[in-house]
């Protein structure tokens, strides 16, 4: 449930999470290695408040598709062939 400060409306890390199908611990792991820049507001207890800009932000991130660079290709298999 958003929370509403000097009339503007907040989310927390939790529902905000929820809202963009990722694990806390996935959002606590990107912001340690930089993937997503940390929110600008938190309140009294140093908890993170979560703007709708910043959810677009983390939508964003979340649905990001990349290449698998870490698959190889098997021994011997040539570089025309279709996969």
């Amino acid at each position: 449930m958003p929370v509403i400060i000097k009339g503007k409306k907040f989310y927390r890390t939790a529902e905000v999470c929820q809202m963009v199908g990722i694990s806390r611990s996935t959002l606590f792991r990107w912001l340690r290695k930089g993937t997503f820049e940390d929110v600008e507001k938190v309140d009294r207890r140093g908890w993170r408040l979560f703007t709708k800009k910043d959810i677009k932000r983390l939508t964003v991130e979340a649905n990001k598709v990349r290449p698998n660079i870490s698959r190889g290709r098997i021994k011997g298999e040539s570089e025309n062939q279709p996969e």
